[in-house]
């Protein structure tokens, strides 16, 4: 008998009720770290004398439960590599030289080292929060992922090879898509507050190969499939270990099987050191001697090489509450083969006479940010303005029990949905206090002004429809 658990649930399950309590003698349980929870103990309880078998890729739950049983069989991921049923990865830091910001507790702005951000990586939930949220920040993320993309895509010839970001919630979602955006890239989410069908047409693009990112919150998680994921870039908090093993799992889908060492197989997690993913590996004892092994390779559990500020070196000022990167350090220039160029070559010429040698300018132009053009950024923010009034009129809907397709809001019986009528008048508001023109002529401070204005328009949309 093959079936899933949500077939075994309710007291008077007809399973449950109608087979007896010796009919198994052996039950086996995949994604086995579940097993703690009431509805499989049920099953347990109900064949008593069956013997139990729980198959995990991570023994600890979200929750920091642990799997129940000993262990008998262990294949370590270092195995899985080596005979190529997954892909080989690499983590790639990002390390900051420098933070500035505002502490909360007398409002004096400080800077920190290195191993004051580790500090603060540890300890302060705000801090970790600001480090992955910030608009700067997450440009460094971003750009690192697609310069990985390129790497990836470039040595094995295949444009197929796409990238995963997680995210914060909701919100989060909009503003990494429209980084991603911004800069040229194809790139969708999907999330649980979308309904199915939409979720179900961004998956069939990124199967079909029309999407070059794809963002979620924890929403592609055990048993999805698609091996041409090959870069991850963690965008959000992990608590434990386990969920972010998971997250990871999603781009160790090999594309050539039984070929460890295809350029296809291989994998890049990019993450931000003051995110605190290293703590990740505290739950280590819950992994085989192996896998310690190879994800202290991956990501180093004694202590991340911040010293080395080989990746992106930023030096980002914090103002309160929230921390946001403003610029970079270091950055140099690659010699470019536009000597016909003027200004071009007396570039060259000054980083010549001030003794950076051609090796030097060419490994600081890989660290360069991947350039946007302002008519990309505006038409990413103007994605993402119309993504917050959907996101906003849906929120209300939802907040005050209204049906999406009812007619009760539609007041002047114009045959709009509850829904449209919303969306109908959060955008006049938004033309009544930024400017009453087609949106594609917004200029980028007017959209900025736009998503800026939505909190006082919220309020105004309960007071005319749902404080009557």
């Amino acid at each position: 008998m093959i079936t899933n658990i949500d077939q075994l649930q309710g007291a008077d399950n007809r399973w449950l009720t109608n087979l007896p309590n010796d009919f198994f003698d052996l039950i086996l349980f995949d994604e086995g770290h579940h097993a703690v929870a009431q509805s499989w103990a049920t099953l347990r309880q109900a064949f008593p004398n069956a013997r139990i078998v729980n198959f995990s890729a991570t023994p600890r739950r979200a929750d920091g439960q642990i799997m129940p049983g000993r262990v008998i069989y262990s294949f370590s991921v270092r195995d899985a590599i080596s005979q190529g049923y997954v892909k080989r990865l690499r983590g790639l830091v990002l390390n900051p030289a420098s933070l500035r910001y505002v502490r909360n507790e007398d409002g004096q702005e400080v800077e920190v080292t290195l191993d004051e951000v580790c500090r603060l990586g540890e300890e302060d939930a705000q801090f970790r929060r600001s480090i992955v949220s910030s608009e700067e920040t997450l440009s460094t993320i971003v750009d690192a992922s697609i310069r990985e993309l390129d790497r990836i895509r470039q040595e094995t010839g295949d444009q197929r090879h796409k990238i995963i970001a997680s995210a914060l919630n909701f919100q989060h979602c909009h503003q990494i898509v429209a980084a991603f955006q911004a800069r040229g890239w194809r790139a969708a989410f999907v999330h649980s507050r979308q309904d199915s069908a939409a979720n179900d047409r961004i998956l069939n693009q990124l199967e079909n190969h029309e999407l070059d990112v794809i963002v979620q919150v924890r929403k592609l998680g055990e048993g999805f499939d698609h091996p041409y994921l090959s870069v991850a870039a963690v965008c959000s908090i992990f608590a434990e270990l386990s969920p972010f093993v998971q997250f990871v799992g999603r781009i160790m889908r090999v594309v050539d099987h039984d070929n460890p060492e295809s350029p296809n197989n291989q994998g890049t997690v990019v993450f931000h050191a003051g995110s605190n993913v290293a703590s990740r590996w505290n739950d280590f004892r819950d992994f085989s001697e192996a896998d310690q092994e190879f994800f202290d390779q991956l990501l180093p559990i004694e202590a991340l090489d911040f010293t080395n500020r080989e990746e992106i070196e930023v030096s980002p000022r914090v103002p309160r509450p929230r921390l946001q990167v403003r610029d970079q350090t270091n950055v140099v220039v690659q010699e470019i083969p536009l000597l016909h160029d003027e200004e071009a070559s007396e570039a060259l010429r000054l980083l010549q006479e001030r003794g950076y040698s051609a090796e030097q300018i060419t490994e600081a132009f890989e660290h360069l940010p991947v350039p946007t053009t302002r008519v990309r950024q505006r038409q990413a923010s103007r994605q993402q303005l119309n993504n917050s009034v959907q996101n906003l009129t849906g929120t209300l809907l939802r907040e005050n029990t209204v049906n999406f397709e009812g007619h009760d809001l539609d007041r002047r019986r114009l045959n709009l949905t509850n829904f449209q009528v919303i969306i109908v008048r959060i955008n006049a508001l938004i033309n009544e206090r930024i400017e009453d023109k087609p949106r594609n002529d917004y200029s980028q401070d007017e959209l900025d002004a736009a998503e800026a204005e939505l909190p006082s328009i919220r309020q105004q949309i309960i007071e005319e429809f749902f404080n009557a």
